[in-house]
């Protein structure tokens, strides 16, 4: 009997470089799944750029990077599924159906949705935003993906995917078994980690380390980093969110408990425990980053993983595509 693959779905927008949040609380995880034998699909939503800015700027450089990222922490094309929206037209045909099976005031009440129109660039939010989570679903059940590694703030979209499928089940494959399974969400353990400023690590607000930084580069934005005044180096995320942050981040390079390297700095102060942050941080990237730097000479093989895991995704959305439509009574 062939074991049980659960499928999983995870991604990334091309907006920017990715950096040590997304490292620590995705990355690793994706390379974990794939080495116990989940069948991974990992979607460049470039579409979904669309979402928050009128303008997909420097799109290609920011898939390019994606697909480098991917390949230098692990990734395996061999064994998962690297690819983009827009190369997967079946995937985006879904949009169709699935928006039937929604309405306008659970996608207006959806709290990922509000949060992301409060913080759009757009000079008015396009129709796109509002279907951001529908979208979303199309990426997870063109797979039938069984798992979703998501963040505590996706729960609400992978929620409205799962209504979707069972909506969709209901009213079409009903007296059958399930046509789309319903996706479970993969909740990260790992804490969150703040950005050098003190405020959420994001792509868009120069406050993160990209992977692909150098490692003086590294020193430069831990030097920047905000903690606080007291001398002592304690962990206490409540009352010390900064300073918990970095304790956090050399304690997972260091594979460690933060607090015994809080204890291990003592009275050292800021000056110490940044010092022993950058140390961790560039020794635990070097690897990862020499891989990439030999990756990044050959853009002729970073095409070809995209180009074969396009097809491979496009494979698939075309035969559940043609399902769909075969249980929709759409096949004329």
């Amino acid at each position: 009997m062939t074991a049980f693959r659960p499928r999983v779905l995870t991604g990334d927008r091309p907006t920017g470089p990715l950096h040590l949040g997304h490292y620590f609380g995705s990355l690793q995880n994706r390379v974990r799944l794939q080495a116990e034998g989940a069948e991974l699909f990992v979607v460049i939503a470039d579409y979904q750029v669309l979402t928050d800015r009128d303008v997909a700027d420097r799109l290609g450089d920011h898939v390019r990077e994606l697909v480098l990222d991917y390949l230098a922490v692990g990734i395996d094309p061999a064994r998962s599924v690297i690819f983009t929206h827009s190369a997967v037209p079946a995937l985006n045909q879904l949009l169709l159906p699935f928006l039937s099976l929604v309405s306008t005031a659970e996608l207006q009440r959806n709290p990922t949705v509000k949060d992301e129109i409060a913080h759009s660039r757009q000079a008015q939010v396009s129709g796109l935003m509002l279907t951001y989570p529908v979208h979303q679903a199309a990426d997870i059940l063109f797979c039938k993906a069984h798992l979703v590694p998501v963040g505590q703030d996706q729960l609400p979209h992978l929620e409205a995917t799962r209504t979707i499928a069972r909506r969709f089940n209901a009213r079409y494959a009903s007296g059958t078994s399930p046509f789309f399974p319903e996706p479970e969400a993969l909740l990260s353990a790992m804490p969150q980690l703040l950005g050098t400023d003190g405020g959420k690590m994001s792509k868009s607000r120069g406050n993160a380390i990209a992977l692909g930084a150098s490692e003086d580069e590294t020193a430069r934005l831990i030097r920047s980093a905000r903690t606080d005044v007291e001398r002592r180096i304690g962990y206490d995320p409540e009352r010390r969110p900064e300073v918990s942050s970095l304790l956090t981040l050399a304690a997972l390079c260091l594979g460690r408990d933060p607090h015994s390297v809080a204890e291990e700095l003592g009275d050292g102060g800021a000056s110490a425990l940044k010092t022993l942050v950058t140390e961790a941080v560039n020794e635990h990237l070097r690897p990862i980053r020499e891989r990439r730097a030999e990756l990044a000479q050959d853009p002729g093989h970073l095409r070809e993983v995209l180009a074969r895991g396009n097809a491979r995704a496009d494979e698939v959305a075309r035969r559940t595509l043609a399902e769909v439509l075969e249980v929709m009574g759409m096949r004329y």
